[in-house]
């Protein structure tokens, strides 16, 4: 056993305060015109917490429907990033999808899901 307690998002929709929000630090500062204020990790590095993974987000669906009007940055992995992606899900069509985009874009209905272990 891991003995660790994990505490995950559970809102229906992503909320407002944490939309709007480029992938990562990289991608906020290196976008050419209207760069966000903060972007997903910078949040999630302040809060001390971890992006949602491909997985996380699977099971978590498979819990309870969420995004179905949102979506949400997902960890994404060093491959997709370095190539100046990103990825992120949502749920449609009583699916779940997971879907890449730029790093640096950033859209009023996207945000983020995290989660936050405790040991």
């Amino acid at each position: 056993m891991n003995n660790q307690i994990v505490f995950i998002d559970f809102c229906k929709e992503s909320p407002k305060e944490r939309r709007s929000l480029c992938y990562d630090k990289s991608a906020r500062v290196n976008r050419k015109k209207f760069p966000p204020v903060s972007s997903a990790c910078e949040i999630c590095k302040q809060w001390q917490v971890d992006l949602l993974t491909e997985d996380d987000y699977h099971v978590l669906q498979e819990i309870q429907a969420v995004d179905l009007k949102t979506s949400s940055w997902l960890f994404t992995p060093d491959n997709i990033r370095q190539l100046g992606g990103a990825i992120f899900g949502d749920r449609r069509y009583d699916t779940t999808f997971i879907y890449h985009n730029g790093a640096d874009s950033y859209y009023a209905s996207r945000g983020f899901r995290a989660k936050l272990i405790l040991k």
